[in-house]
C-alpha cells in the first residue's frame, strides 16, 4: 500500500483539498475545489477524500502549519496549509 500526503490550501479564497502524486505531474494530482467557503469541517474533507478515492492511513487528524506567502518578508500574508496521510482505497500503487 502506497502512502500519500493530501493537503488542503486556500487560493485566491477557496478552499482546494489535493493528494501529493510524486513522480505525476501537478496538474494531475487528484483535487476537491471546496470553493469561497469558511474552512471545510473535518467531515467535509473526509467525504472529499472519499469521493478522490483515498482513505486514512494513520488517523484523521490533520497536521497545520503557516507559511508567509513571501519567505523572506516576515510582513508578508500568512497562509495556512493542512496535512494528512492517504492511502487509494481501491490498493492502486499511484
Amino acid at each position: 500500500m502506497s502512502e500519500h500526503t493530501a493537503q488542503l490550501s486556500n487560493r485566491d479564497g477557496r478552499w482546494i483539498l489535493y493528494v501529493v502524486l510524486l513522480g505525476v505531474p501537478v496538474s494531475q494530482w487528484p483535487e476537491h475545489d471546496f470553493g469561497p467557503v469558511d474552512v471545510p469541517t473535518p467531515a467535509e474533507r473526509s467525504r472529499a477524500l472519499t469521493g478522490l478515492g483515498f482513505a486514512f492511513t494513520g488517523g484523521d487528524e490533520w497536521e497545520w502549519a503557516e507559511y508567509g506567502e513571501r519567505p523572506d518578508d516576515d510582513a508578508s500574508p500568512v497562509r495556512l496549509l493542512a496535512s494528512v496521510r492517504v492511502c487509494s482505497r481501491d490498493g492502486d500503487l499511484s
